[in-house]
């Protein structure tokens, strides 16, 4: 089973999570779809909205709250990936401006496009959304963005997916990681070794905090540990494909190993995870099968 973050709609009306992280740092974490967060850093100039939620109403509750916390608005909205749960709010910040890897807007425009007409079929509660593409895009290297006494520094995180950013909200020393950090490692749409890449540079720096793209915030005794955790989970699922390739075992024989064999929780994400990880098991095998080329 193949999980898409365009179509896993949980339609069942429930509070949103807001969670003050630091003075001007506030999560806001949905309870209708996997746990996605969302954050902002408040400063005097405005706001930095650092991904959005997937549903329209969601993302309208962190609009409001942002208008009584930011008297200048939403300045940037910034995407750390091109997936729709990070995504498909940013249109209710018209004044604002997007940024995000130049690979981000690409894909929105090649893949997203396509993804949000089927969604909008599947489910009606997002037939207002609009897309919206980075206004400034950066490729290699870091960008930094400078707002009323912030510095945001955006860096590349590939693996989850390729276009993959982080971002460190410097004064706080707190890193908003998105989907480089989650209960579980997702490579589905990306690539193993570059996630193993991402984590070991994430290793090398140290943070008061990490908020991830999905559940809860890590604090900083916990930090190392995680990481740690999710790079031994990425080189046992490799061995694991690797071995059965090596005997010549079937895709489906994988289906039995659970996320508890690989070193980590089942409970995250209420569950999710489990389905998480045999699809990253399914699609590692898939792609280590293929012919190496030349």
């Amino acid at each position: 089973m193949t999980i898409s973050y365009q179509t896993f709609p949980l339609k069942i009306r429930v509070p949103m999570l807001q969670e003050r992280v630091s003075d001007d740092i506030h999560v806001f974490t949905s309870e209708r779809y996997a746990q996605v967060t969302a954050s902002l850093v408040v400063t005097p100039a405005g706001g930095i909205l650092v991904d959005t939620l997937p549903f329209p109403d969601e993302t309208r509750e962190i609009a409001e709250f942002a208008a009584r916390r930011c008297p200048g608005g939403i300045r940037y909205v910034v995407l750390t990936h091109y997936h729709a749960d990070h995504t498909y709010g940013a249109y209710l910040f018209p004044q604002a401006e997007v940024v995000a890897h130049r690979l981000c807007r690409e894909r929105l425009i090649t893949l997203g496009v396509p993804a949000l007409a089927k969604a909008k079929e599947e489910t009606p509660e997002l037939a207002e959304v609009e897309l919206r593409f980075p206004d400034l895009v950066f490729d290699e290297g870091e960008l930094y963005l400078h707002l009323g006494g912030k510095t945001l520094r955006l860096f590349a995180t590939p693996g989850h997916t390729m276009d993959s950013i982080a971002v460190h909200v410097m004064e706080e020393n707190i890193l908003l990681a998105a989907d480089a950090m989650m209960p579980v490692p997702t490579i589905m749409d990306g690539d193993l070794e570059a996630m193993l890449q991402s984590l070991r540079t994430l290793q090398q720096q140290r943070f008061e905090s990490i908020v991830q793209g999905h559940g809860e915030v890590l604090l900083r005794g916990e930090i190392p540990i995680r990481l740690e955790a999710n790079i031994r989970y990425l080189e046992t699922i490799r061995d694991l494909v690797q071995e059965a390739l090596a005997e010549g075992r079937p895709r489906e024989s994988l289906r039995s190993t659970s996320i508890e064999d690989c070193g980590l929780s089942r409970i995250p994400l209420n569950g999710l995870v489990q389905q998480l990880h045999v699809a990253n098991l399914m699609a590692l095998y898939e792609r280590m099968a293929q012919p190496q080329r030349v």
